[in-house]
């Protein structure tokens, strides 16, 4: 081993270095903090833009959400550090196995196939009347 190996594997390691602060600077896959109304009402409108939103639940540890439009239901969930935006009928939402305080939405979707949304209770009463809609 020569002088020129030793400087190649210095510089090499201050570039891994180098990197490795840039990402811890940068903050790279920063988790995403609980959803709140502003913020579930936000990414509703940035995912399905256009749609009205009738009435909005937000998981009580801020995981998750569910909105009725119409006659979908608009399902976010956790998934990794960010959130995952889905549509389901209204009456697949209604439906859904609430148990323990969580509803379990199946999305039948190989990349979030179940959302889980802690709820005080479930269905709501004043929408279930609206099933056929």
């Amino acid at each position: 081993m020569n002088d020129d190996f030793f400087v190649q594997l210095a510089l090499s390691a201050a570039a891994v270095g180098a990197l490795i602060a840039l990402a811890a600077w940068a903050k790279i896959a920063k988790p995403v903090g609980p959803l709140d109304d502003h913020k579930a009402r936000a990414l509703l409108a940035e995912e399905f833009p256009g749609r009205t939103i009738d009435a909005v639940w937000i998981a009580s540890d801020g995981c998750g959400a569910l909105a009725k439009s119409g006659g979908l239901a608009l399902v976010i969930c956790r998934v990794g550090d960010g959130f995952a935006a889905r549509q389901i009928p209204w009456g697949q939402a209604v439906s859904a196995t609430f148990k323990n305080g969580r509803l379990s939405v199946n999305l039948d979707d190989i990349a979030a196939p179940t959302a889980v949304i802690s709820l005080p209770s479930w269905p709501p009463k004043n929408l279930t009347k609206d099933l056929a809609a």
